[in-house]
């Protein structure tokens, strides 16, 4: 598998740190308001992935957090808390509004067919790792206490900029905000790991610590749980562009500082969707989501289909023309594939050089539009039988998961019920002695694509 690696800035091969395991980490939602769509394009480039990396072989253990303590409005360590902000707006306790739109994010992704990872951790529930980390940086010599704050100090760590190509002297640290000065810092670039209840003080999650009453900065987070969960040597860690910097260089000098080595070889960014004006943001004020799409009747997966037709490190636009044609696409792909004939006659002829071709796609730095074009492309091949068709688009679906066929539990249940009645025809024959007619219902079933295997105790089949 080849993918395109921030790091390094090239198309790499990829190799885990150990083999057929994959050790995934991907950047969760903030849950102060629903996602956008914009936001949600970045989950189903990771779901790809995640899907993709198993259809290969690989075994993908990923970890993602939600963030429900703070997260700054401003890139700088300052401003506004957005959990706060979501508390006054709601009249709410922060508790219930990470709650209630942690519960939104996961309904809208799995209107998405977006799979929800198998380690899911909230921020506020790994403080004792944080400390843990921050206690080893501060005895290191990496981070500093200053005004009742933890900073880290940027100078110690390792190439710093290495992952961004940025200027040390810029001033802008991301795309969202400007620096603002913070008096406490030794530079201007270093973060903070730990505030005092001295940043705001109706700031309702507070812990206990070695440096006072406070809570995490939104850095040390990822990098926790990431390593809590992960381990020390973490193979991809996904994000949306914006993650590169500040968030992602952080995390890679708050964890390397931590573990002592490099901790993760592949950085994998999933590039901006635009609306007319430019990125789509939830401080426009109305944003489009999921909910809304649906409000004007749209299927959650035509916008999925729509996504997959781009390139993730493609910068996409958004307009209802442009969902209204991949929706038209979307229905016509499925009315196409529900008029195959389901009667089962598998045949083996061309599976491998499709399925091949599906992981070359997917090698190919997840070229998703590839893969879209290849289900076209079994479709229109007349040398494969409807059933044939079908198993490979069923085979498909398993990474692309548009529901192409969503009645396939229907489609495999008539192939088992085939082969089970004519097992059981075999074995009547065979009681009779009728080896003759034995020997056809096995050709017969050979010929469609399943051998059957004979064993002491009972007969057994594998599709071929």
């Amino acid at each position: 598998m080849k993918i395109y690696n921030t790091l390094s800035k090239k198309i790499e091969t990829f190799t885990p740190n150990e083999e057929g395991i994959v050790r995934l980490y991907t950047c969760g939602p903030t849950v102060y308001h629903y996602a956008h769509i914009g936001n949600l394009r970045t989950y189903i480039f990771e779901d790809i992935l995640e899907k993709g990396l198993e259809y290969l072989g690989y075994d993908v253990i990923r970890a993602m957090n939600i963030t429900d303590v703070g997260h700054l409005t401003s890139d700088s360590d300052t401003g506004d808390d957005k959990m706060l902000l979501a508390s006054k707006r709601e009249n709410k306790s922060v508790y219930d509004i990470a709650e209630f739109y942690t519960n939104a994010f996961f309904l809208d992704c799995s209107k998405l067919n977006i799979r929800k990872p198998s380690i899911v951790e909230k921020a506020s529930d790994n403080i004792d790792f944080y400390i843990k980390m921050i206690t080893k940086m501060l005895d290191d010599g990496y981070a500093y206490i200053a005004g009742g704050n933890v900073y880290f100090d940027i100078t110690k760590a390792n190439d710093y900029y290495k992952l961004s190509g940025k200027n040390p002297d810029e001033l802008y640290v991301g795309v969202r905000d400007t620096v603002e000065e913070d008096k406490n810092k030794r530079n201007a670039g270093d973060f903070v790991l730990w505030f005092t209840s001295s940043k705001f003080e109706n700031q309702d999650m507070k812990w206990d610590s070695p440096w006072g009453i406070g809570y995490p900065g939104w850095h040390i987070e990822c990098s926790g749980i990431s390593g809590k969960y992960l381990g020390e040597y973490l193979d991809i860690h996904c994000g949306g562009v914006d993650n590169i910097f500040p968030h992602h260089t952080n995390e890679i000098a708050q964890s390397e500082a931590y573990f002592g080595h490099k901790w993760c070889n592949y950085w994998m960014h999933g590039e901006h969707l635009n609306d007319q004006s430019g990125k789509m943001s939830k401080s426009k004020g109305e944003f489009l989501t999921i909910s809304l799409l649906e409000e004007k009747g749209y299927d959650p997966l035509s916008y999925r289909y729509f996504v997959l037709s781009s390139h993730y490190r493609n910068q996409l636009t958004f307009s209802y023309e442009a969902l209204d044609i991949a929706q038209n696409s979307y229905k016509k792909l499925k009315n196409k594939i529900k008029q195959l004939d389901r009667t089962p006659n598998l045949s083996d002829k061309k599976l491998d050089y499709y399925q091949d071709k599906f992981k070359e796609a997917i090698g190919n730095d997840l070229n998703t539009s590839t893969m879209l074009t290849l289900v076209y492309d079994v479709l229109k091949d007349n040398e494969l039988s409807d059933f044939t068709k079908l198993y490979l688009i069923e085979d498909f679906d398993k990474v692309l998961s548009l529901n192409l066929i969503e009645d396939i539990e229907e489609v495999s249940s008539e192939l088992d019920e085939l082969i089970r009645r004519k097992i059981e025809e075999r074995e009547i024959a065979k009681a009779n002695k009728d080896y003759a007619l034995a020997d056809k219902i096995r050709d017969e079933l050979l010929q469609r694509g399943v051998k059957l295997i004979d064993t002491k105790d009972k007969t057994k089949y594998e599709l071929i």
